[in-house]
């Protein structure tokens, strides 16, 4: 067996994380990407949904960052970080498809 096939043979785990949003509710996340962008670490993740159950096209970015010495992930405040980093984060998605054919 090739490696490609016994990569397509392994089962795939999502990497789920539980967040909180404001109004104390609590929503599993899948993170899809993570990457290092102009000196901090930045997530991508969607709603997670399980499989057949629907489609997520959008993703939310949050910002790698510490509070009481434990790092925790955080919304990002500013529009521009936000567009930044969501451009980085979408050339790096379209690498990945462009390659995947």
């Amino acid at each position: 067996m090739s490696e490609k096939e016994m990569l397509e043979n392994e089962e795939y785990t999502p990497e789920l994380i539980d967040l909180e949003d404001e109004d104390g509710n609590t929503v599993t996340f899948e993170i899809i990407d993570g990457m290092e962008f102009e000196g901090s670490n930045y997530f991508a993740l969607v709603p997670f949904i399980e499989e057949g159950e629907g489609n997520e096209e959008e993703f939310v970015i949050l910002k790698e960052t510490e509070k009481d010495g434990e790092p925790y992930l955080a919304t990002i405040d500013s529009d521009e970080e936000y567009d930044r980093v969501g451009a980085a984060f979408l050339d790096r998605f379209s690498e990945v498809f462009e390659t995947e054919d």
